[in-house]
């Protein structure tokens, strides 16, 4: 009787810790530069992960220097809030592929963007495809297939 209590204890603990990240989770903190915030901005660049796998999203300034990244879980969106004022390059990194936007996205002061992720199976990845719509915010639509 005591081992089975052992034994479950062990197996509970072992589920618990080995969960999936949730989204905002800054999986590789220790391994980057401290992060880049400009409070006076108000800027915005709001993530949305339409993907079948979570992803990590990296996003650096116009001189490719990092300025903040996030795990985002599928189907989920996440909001970096503080942005500077900057153009900003967009990569991120998905169970089975990875993709960096070539396109600088220009942040001025007080701009909502958003970047939405999604799976298109019509095209591969290397015929990657960006819509590209400008309204009160931008909206980016990435087709990738697996």
């Amino acid at each position: 009787m005591k081992k089975c209590l052992i034994f479950t204890f062990l197996i509970v603990s072992t589920l618990i810790y080995s969960q999936r990240g949730k989204t905002g989770d800054k999986t590789f903190l220790n391994r980057f530069p401290s992060e880049v915030f400009n409070e006076v901005s108000s800027a915005s660049l709001k993530m949305i992960n339409e993907v079948d796998h979570d992803i990590i999203v990296l996003i650096r300034d116009q001189e490719k220097n990092y300025l903040r990244h996030v795990y985002i879980r599928n189907n989920e969106s996440y909001t970096f809030k503080e942005l500077p004022i900057t153009r900003l390059f967009v990569q991120f990194k998905a169970k089975d592929f990875f993709y960096e936007d070539k396109e600088r996205t220009v942040i001025n002061f007080g701009e909502k963007h958003t970047f939405n992720f999604f799976f298109d199976p019509i095209f591969s990845c290397s015929q990657s495809a960006i819509v590209r719509s400008f309204e009160y915010y931008i909206n980016y639509s990435i087709k990738c297939a697996v």
